[in-house]
């Protein structure tokens, strides 16, 4: 008998000993979660408690009618989103654009952290990052504002383009140029402030293995690639895991501001697609239905890259 009622025994004074450890815990560093409460409060206000808000997307929702009154209709605004022609334009064109974003976008805070991090002089390092930083804080709707004003059929861009081939780029108006024109601005707008993860864990470089390796006659490139590589290794995995979850997302301010009637082929992304409908025609449950299906494809892709990350003998995300 007990033997029997060892086990339960056994768990509940393990239960005891963990809720007690918890409390001596949270007593000793009662400051640190305090800090932590607010943005507790912040998720589940604004990311776990609207959750609920997710039963639209498979109800005919009616304002008026309220949540719990409309009609429950199941998957018919999944099945109406494939119906629709125009779906794979959007899935394309947000493929395109996330790629992009990964090709060219991804790696250049990386680039430019190491960069950063081989400037020897400390005043002249901490004053460009400063300059760096500056293009993140500036709205998108500005940056849009300067690109119509440089690269506008008015604008020096344009006419010295024109001079020099002989014939106008359309900038703003060719689709092939309008993707790597959001490419080129969320380049110079975000490549600087991306740069400060990278810059973080270049700081946990133990400063011995370059000079153990200068000792042995490595050259700078060897020591970049030998050493600092290999150091923010995992830290470049794990931002590419957390952007994997995100190839769906394009945006929909800086697209639409971007947007006119000769490149809205190009233009035209999922999350235009659910601003159009749910904002503009007032759609919800059917841009619900559009964001929730992006949302779980997204889930997908961040657990397969990690579980990918773990086979090939890094930490991942968790």
């Amino acid at each position: 008998m007990s033997a029997k009622t060892a086990g339960p025994v056994a768990v509940h004074g393990t239960g005891k000993e963990y809720w007690r450890r918890l409390g001596a815990d949270i007593r000793r560093d009662k400051w640190l979660y305090l800090l932590l409460l607010p943005g507790l409060v912040y998720f589940i206000m604004f990311k776990y408690l609207p959750m609920w808000g997710l039963v639209i997307a498979f109800e005919n929702y009616v304002p008026f009618s309220g949540v719990l009154h409309s009609e429950w209709v199941g998957l018919k605004w999944f099945s109406y989103f494939f119906r629709t022609p125009t779906w794979k334009h959007y899935l394309s064109n947000t493929l395109i654009l996330s790629l992009m974003n990964i090709v060219f976008y991804f790696p250049a805070p990386i680039i430019l952290a190491l960069l950063l991090n081989e400037m020897s002089s400390l005043r002249y390092k901490k004053t460009l990052q400063t300059l760096l930083y500056v293009p993140h804080f500036i709205s998108i709707v500005i940056v849009v504002s300067i690109t119509f004003v440089i690269f506008g059929t008015s604008g020096i861009i344009y006419k010295l383009t024109e001079q020099l081939l002989g014939h106008p780029i359309k900038y703003l108006s060719d689709p092939a140029v309008f993707r790597w024109m959001i490419i080129g601005q969320t380049v110079w707008k975000e490549t600087g402030w991306g740069t400060i993860i990278f810059l973080a864990a270049l700081t946990n470089v133990d400063t011995e293995l370059y000079e153990a390796a200068m000792v042995d006659g490595a050259n700078r490139l060897h020591r970049l690639w030998h050493i600092t590589l290999p150091a923010i290794r995992s830290t470049i995995v794990l931002m590419l895991i957390l952007r994997m979850g995100s190839v769906l997302d394009t945006g929909y301010d800086h697209l639409i501001l971007m947007a006119n009637a000769l490149n809205r082929s190009a233009s035209q992304t999922l999350d235009v697609f659910v601003y159009q409908q749910g904002i503009a025609n007032g759609q919800y449950s059917y841009a619900s239905a559009v964001g929730l299906m992006k949302s779980v494809i997204s889930v997908i892709l961040v657990v397969s890259s990690n579980k990918i990350a773990h086979a090939l003998g890094e930490p991942g995300l968790y």
